[in-house]
């Protein structure tokens, strides 16, 4: 299977008009012409959208969208996950014409996750215009990454990368006490990182539930500057660093996380890995920095 990139996120949420200030006055991004009363579709690119926030009843992740280049590729994905036992949905209109695409599937993962496959996505060919001037890494890279909860880390690590076919960057052992909510209690639990793409990776696995379905995405930007005016503008507006500024050992990422509202974490950073897929050798990392990440709780 030929995916190419993490493309989109959907989010729903309780708390709309947080979410509209903490993405345009905080992250920088942009608000796409087509949002609504009830949805917040977010530009960081030339894309019609990256993250679409939608009012409702939870906070929760509702799709996580994964893109292929072209119509054939979107049917080989259709095959590829039928044949392999997967359910898919094919999206009516009314989903497609939401997304802005020319086609998408919906399907699951084995541990319940919503994703979305999907070719031909809309752009937006005016001015981004980001408010402090600050520009985000995307391209061929994709949005940036996303980091889901799985229950059932070895059935999910064989779909990711026997089905989706992403490639394994590196593996980190988690101590119990950083799974909480781990199906069964081990001496150690594997955390996994994946990438379609040269960036090091657009995936990481949880080996742990957690309500939202969602641990963190990560937004890049360009330059140093712009990830410390955005962690300037975070404290100014009390917003809690869930992580202190760091660079991660495995993606080189120099990054702070903070708090989302409804439950989960946003990193932004700046100065991500990339790699070469044909020579990559998967690893092990011990340690989940080099400097900094100070977790608070």
């Amino acid at each position: 299977m030929d995916i190419r990139s993490l493309g989109y996120l959907c989010i729903e949420t309780t708390k709309l008009d947080e979410w509209r200030t903490y993405a345009l006055d905080i992250l920088g991004m942009v608000e796409s012409a087509d949002s609504t009363e009830d949805t917040l579709r977010l530009r960081i690119d030339d894309r019609s959208h990256r993250i679409v926030v939608q009012a409702g009843g939870s906070d929760r992740l509702l799709a996580a969208g994964w893109e292929v280049a072209n119509a054939a590729e979107l049917a080989c994905a259709a095959r590829e996950l039928e044949d392999a036992g997967h359910a898919v949905k094919h999206a009516d209109g009314g989903r497609i014409a939401e997304r802005r695409v020319r086609d998408l599937i919906q399907v699951t993962d084995p541990c319940g996750n919503p994703l979305e496959i999907y070719w031909g996505q809309a752009q937006d060919h005016t001015a981004l215009g980001t408010p402090y001037g600050n520009r985000f890494v995307t391209g061929e890279l994709g949005l940036g990454h996303v980091v889901l909860p799985v229950a059932d880390i070895e059935a999910a690590l064989d779909f990711y990368e026997n089905v989706l076919g992403f490639q394994l960057r590196d593996s980190m052992r988690l101590p119990p006490q950083a799974v909480p909510t781990a199906a069964e209690q081990r001496d150690f639990h594997w955390m996994h990182f994946l990438g379609p793409n040269r960036r090091h990776h657009s995936l990481g696995l949880y080996p742990g539930a957690l309500p939202p379905g969602i641990v963190h995405f990560m937004v890049e930007l360009e330059t140093l500057d712009d990830v410390g005016r955005g962690l300037d503008r975070m404290n100014a507006a009390g917003i809690p660093i869930a992580s202190s500024l760091g660079r991660h050992t495995n993606d080189h990422m120099v990054s702070f996380y903070a708090q989302a509202p409804g439950g989960f974490q946003v990193e932004y950073g700046w100065d991500g890995l990339l790699v070469d897929p044909a020579t990559w050798v998967a690893k092990e990392i011990t340690a989940d920095s080099f400097w900094g990440h100070q977790w608070n709780g």
